[in-house]
């Protein structure tokens, strides 16, 4: 059964910082190119950067030069360090395979930015 368990969301002032993890079990992350996504009160959810299995990488036009994708493959787990946060950067975020598998969604975890 695949699991992906999103942490290290929070409150944070507009211009702080926040580093979230996904650890993933069930799959043979290593091969899969993996997403962050996020989803905002109201609104459908995004695409916000993606890392392949050979590590590059891809971001959304909304969070260039300030969000940074990784990953650590030995350890199951995709990184989003993100810098210079801004409140329309508040959301839920998710990671998944890319392209996503419906059954793979986790719970997510809030990211709020305040102003």
């Amino acid at each position: 059964q695949v699991q992906l368990v999103e942490s290290g969301g929070g409150l944070v002032q507009a211009g702080g910082s926040l580093k979230l993890s996904c650890a993933a079990s069930g799959i043979n992350f290593r091969i899969y190119t993996m997403g962050w996504y996020r989803q905002a009160p109201g609104k459908q959810r995004e695409l916000v950067a993606d890392v392949s299995s050979g590590g590059s990488t891809n971001y959304a036009d909304s969070v260039k030069g300030r969000f940074t994708i990784s990953r650590e493959n030995a350890r199951n787990t995709v990184y989003l360090q993100m810098n210079s946060l801004r409140p329309e950067d508040t959301a839920v975020y998710y990671c998944n395979t890319r392209p996503f598998v419906r059954d793979y969604w986790g719970q997510g975890t809030q990211v709020t930015v305040s102003s």
